[in-house]
C-alpha cells in the first residue's frame, strides 16, 4: 500500500518541481503538494533579479498539487506573517497522510501546521540553514574585538536566536539534512542525530546532462564564438543575481588587475540582472576581459553552463549555492567561497582545491590550479565532476523518503 505524504511549500520552485514529479512517478509514496503563497501562482516578483519571473520550464505537472488561499494582508514569502492560510489544517485532515514534509518553519501556516500535527503525524522537515554566518558574526568577531560592546550585541543575539530555535525544531521528528554544514546546524539547534537523514541537495542531473549528439556542447560553442571568445579562451562564468551578498566584486577587482598584454587567454562572463548591475558595469567599463549577459531562463541554462570553462560561485552567504550542482552536472568544475553551504560536500578530492576564502589572494590562487590542470587534464577534471556529481540526485531523495516511511505505523 502506497504511503501518503504531504509537502507543504511556499510555490513552484524551479529545484524542487522536479523532485516532487519524480515522487509522484516513484509508485511508492502517494504525494500532495500544498503551496501556500496563492499570489504566486502565475508568477513570482523576484527583488533579486529586479525583475517578474515565469520559469519556461514546466513547474506544475506530474504530480497533485493544490494553491491554499493565503489571506495575509501584505502576502510575502519572505515574511512570517506573509504567509496565512486558514484553510490549510483541514485540507491536511482530509487528505490524511502518514507523513507531513515542511519546507521551511518560518512562515506562519507552516509553523502552525507543525505544532498542530506533533504528535498526531509524524513531522518531517528540509531546510538547508547553516551556522557559517553565525561564526563568521558572532563568536569569531566577539573573539577579535575583545569583547567590545557591538560584538558582545551580536553574541548575545546569536545565543538568543539558537534557544529560539531549539524551541521551534522541537515540533520536528525527522529532518532530511542536505550536507555536512546543514547537519551541524539542525544538531546545534537541538535535534538528536537519529532525527537527521541525509538527503543530498539536488538538481535535475537529467535535465542538464547532454545528448548523444552533444546539442548543448554545439550549441555552447556557437555562442562562444559570438561572444568572440576562442577555442582556447578560458572563461570564468558566473550566473545569478547582481546583489551585494554575490560578492561579485571580488571578481572583477581581480581581472582589472589583470594586463591584457599578461593573459589574453583569461576572461569573466557575468550572466544576469539585478541591483548591483549598474555598479557591476561601472566597474568593469574600461575591461575588455569582462563581458556581462542578461538573465537567462530555465531552458537555456545547459547551454549557459557550458560557456564557461569553470563557474565560480564567490557569495559571502549562500545556504548551499544550487547553481554548483547544476554546472557540475554539465561537467563544468566550479570554484566557491567558504561561505557556500555546499563546503566540502561538493569539493573533489582528485581535483585541486575548489574553496576560496573571501580575500583576491585566495580566490587567485584556486583559479590559478584550477587553469593548470584544465590545460593539462581537462578530460579528466570533465570526469570527476560528472561522477562527483552523481552522488547528489532525486533518487537519493526519493530512496531516503522511502526508507523513512517503512520505520513508520499507520498513525
Amino acid at each position: 500500500m502506497k504511503k501518503k505524504l504531504v509537502i507543504i511549500s511556499t510555490h513552484p520552485i524551479q529545484y524542487n518541481a522536479p523532485l516532487f514529479r519524480k515522487i509522484a512517478e516513484s509508485g511508492n509514496i502517494e504525494l500532495k503538494v500544498f503551496y501556500t503563497w496563492s499570489q504566486a501562482k502565475e508568477k513570482v516578483e523576484d527583488k533579486g533579479f529586479k525583475r517578474s519571473i515565469s520559469w519556461d520550464i514546466p513547474l506544475l505537472e506530474g504530480y497533485d498539487y493544490e494553491f491554499v488561499e493565503n489571506v495575509a494582508k501584505k502576502p510575502d514569502n519572505k515574511k512570517f506573517y506573509g504567509i496565512d492560510n486558514p484553510d490549510l489544517i483541514p485540507k491536511i485532515k482530509t487528505f490524511n497522510p502518514d507523513a507531513i514534509l515542511v519546507f521551511g518553519w518560518n512562515h506562519k501556516s507552516h509553523l502552525q501546521v507543525m505544532r498542530h500535527f506533533k504528535g498526531k503525524i509524524p513531522i518531517w522537515f528540509r531546510g538547508d540553514s547553516t551556522l557559517l554566518d553565525y561564526d563568521y558574526k558572532t563568536i569569531k568577531e566577539l573573539q577579535a574585538s575583545s569583547f567590545q560592546l557591538p560584538a558582545i550585541k551580536s553574541y548575545l543575539l546569536f545565543k538568543a536566536r539558537t534557544l529560539f530555535l531549539r524551541f521551534i525544531y522541537r515540533y520536528v521528528d525527522k529532518a532530511f539534512y542536505v550536507g555536512t554544514h546543514n547537519k551541524a546546524y539542525f544538531l546545534h539547534h537541538g535535534l538528536k542525530a537519529e532525527q537527521l537523514v541525509y538527503a543530498p541537495h539536488a538538481v535535475d542531473n537529467d535535465r542538464f546532462a547532454d545528448n548523444e549528439e552533444r546539442q548543448y556542447e554545439a550549441m555552447a560553442k556557437k555562442w562562444r564564438r559570438e561572444l568572440g571568445y576562442s577555442d582556447d579562451d578560458f572563461v570564468v562564468l558566473y550566473a545569478g543575481k547582481f546583489e551585494p551578498v554575490k560578492n561579485l566584486e571580488i571578481l572583477i577587482t581581480a581581472f582589472n588587475q589583470i594586463k591584457q598584454q599578461d593573459i589574453k587567454k583569461l576572461h569573466l562572463l557575468l550572466l544576469g540582472n539585478g541591483i548591483l548591475e549598474d555598479r557591476l558595469r561601472e566597474m568593469s567599463q574600461e575591461n575588455d576581459l569582462i563581458k556581462f549577459l542578461p538573465f537567462q531562463n530555465q531552458s537555456q541554462m545547459p547551454v549557459v553552463y557550458r560557456l564557461a570553462n569553470v563557474f565560480c560561485l564567490p557569495s559571502k552567504s549562500e545556504t548551499w549555492g544550487l547553481a554548483l550542482n547544476e554546472a557540475m552536472a554539465c561537467g563544468i568544475p566550479v570554484i566557491y567561497s567558504n561561505k557556500c553551504g555546499a563546503g566540502i560536500d561538493l569539493k573533489i578530492e582528485s581535483n585541486p582545491n575548489s574553496i576560496f576564502s573571501d580575500n583576491l589572494k585566495s580566490f587567485q590562487s584556486v583559479l590559478d590550479n584550477f587553469i593548470t590542470l584544465y590545460n593539462s587534464d581537462i578530460d579528466k577534471l570533465a570526469n570527476n565532476t560528472l561522477a562527483h556529481v552523481q552522488g547528489f540526485s532525486y533518487e537519493q531523495v526519493i530512496h531516503t523518503l522511502s526508507n523513512s516511511f517503512s520505520t513508520l505505523g499507520r498513525h
